[in-house]
């Protein structure tokens, strides 16, 4: 069979497949869906994947070769709309009559209006992006030439640098009561595009979630009164989000702070410390990640493209040991790395109120291993 679609890359390489999600050819010269090209190695989990704001501007491959096989459902949602700009897979299914499904995979991202490709070798374009780095690509009908493809492609900005909390957070805050119990701690969240799941657990432990737009000043958050500041998950560079940190700054000291992901970078930056761009992301239901106080490790679930420096600019530490950085609000330490690459997945204040953790906890790959650590943080913002 002539395949329909291909997925081009910016450094040329090109890989054809059937295009199976939103049309490509319904728009003359055809439309296209182009982003930075990213991969995910979970098994499953695959449209909380799709509908993750984390994933905004991305083109999503899924390194596990069937997708689809248990459809769709709207407890899986992570929002209410995807976000990722295309999927790529190996072989992707509409099991709608699968146990539990709502309907199925293929016909939910083509109502959602995201473009599929199948019939990738995945293998493949995992290993040239794990060689070369995550770059911009493209996903085009098969009769648009390669070089109107690459043009598409190179107008593409690069992730570097690129706001796009400010194209998922909210336009006014939304204020969510507790699940369970009354009189809990009030937690006001920077919404940078958190995730469903993370609000659930907050609320399920008796806190009262508001969601607030990510440019909210300093003197408004604190204007809550809340027992904590919450720095939700969310897409894009941290760098570019400067206005987010000087109001994180803003809360530093005054009240407890947490961030998970995007929100531990911010939090990061907020006191001084930096972020680079990793070569290829962590993104995936596998990560170990070991907890230098206990000595424990968990299997996490990772969605992020940049991460935090050492002290001395380190990209990654050889010893399970609890190195310090001298802030601008006192003594920060590395309290969890990653098993992997040796990357920071967390960090406690020591002079102030607050800690950070890179990893979702709330996913639950291992299925329970992390969902301590919200317990953790409302016991002792109680």
């Amino acid at each position: 069979m002539t395949p329909s679609a291909f997925l081009l890359l910016e450094d040329g390489t090109r890989f054809d497949g059937d295009s199976v999600g939103a049309s490509l050819t319904e728009a003359e010269p055809f439309s296209c869906a182009t982003g930075e090209v990213v991969f995910n190695t979970a098994m499953s989990g695959y449209q909380e994947s799709v509908t993750d704001p984390s994933y905004r501007g991305q083109i999503l491959v899924f390194t596990y070769p069937l997708i689809g096989n248990y459809g769709v459902a709207s407890d899986h949602m992570e929002s209410d709309s995807a976000h990722t700009r295309a999927v790529v897979m190996r072989e992707g299914v509409d099991r709608e009559d699968a146990p539990h499904a709502e309907g199925g995979w293929l016909t939910w991202l083509t109502d959602c209006g995201i473009p599929a490709i199948s019939g990738i070798d995945t293998r493949a374009l995992v290993r040239h992006i794990r060689d070369r780095g995550s770059m911009r690509g493209g996903v085009f009908a098969s009769e648009l030439s390669e070089s109107a493809a690459m043009d598409r492609v190179m107008a593409e900005a690069p992730m570097d640098g690129q706001d796009l909390a400010a194209e998922v957070t909210p336009a006014e805050p939304v204020i969510l009561d507790a699940l369970s119990g009354d009189g809990g701690p009030r937690v006001v969240a920077l919404d940078t595009g958190i995730k469903d799941s993370i609000v659930r657990n907050l609320r399920e432990r008796g806190a009262t979630v508001e969601l607030h737009p990510c440019d909210t000043s300093a003197a408004a958050l604190l204007a809550r009164e809340p027992d904590a500041v919450f720095l939700a998950n969310g897409p894009g560079d941290p760098a570019a989000l400067d206005y987010v940190v000087q109001n994180v700054r803003g809360v530093v000291g005054k009240v407890p702070v947490w961030g998970i992901c995007l929100g531990h970078q911010l939090l990061c930056r907020a006191i001084g410390l930096d972020t680079y761009k990793l070569g290829f992301g962590h993104r995936g239901a596998n990560h170990p990640v070991k907890d230098l106080e206990t000595g424990r490790i968990e299997i996490t679930s990772q969605n992020h493209g940049f991460a935090v420096l050492g002290p001395h600019g380190e990209r990654s530490f050889g010893a399970d040991k609890a190195v310090r950085w001298d802030t601008d609000f006192g003594s920060a330490e590395l309290s969890q790395v990653n098993l992997y690459d040796r990357t920071v997945e967390g960090l406690v204040l020591r002079d102030v109120a607050g800690g950070t953790v890179q990893y979702h906890p709330e996913a639950g790959p291992g299925p329970h291993d992390s969902l301590h650590l919200f317990d953790r943080f409302l016991e002792r913002v109680g």
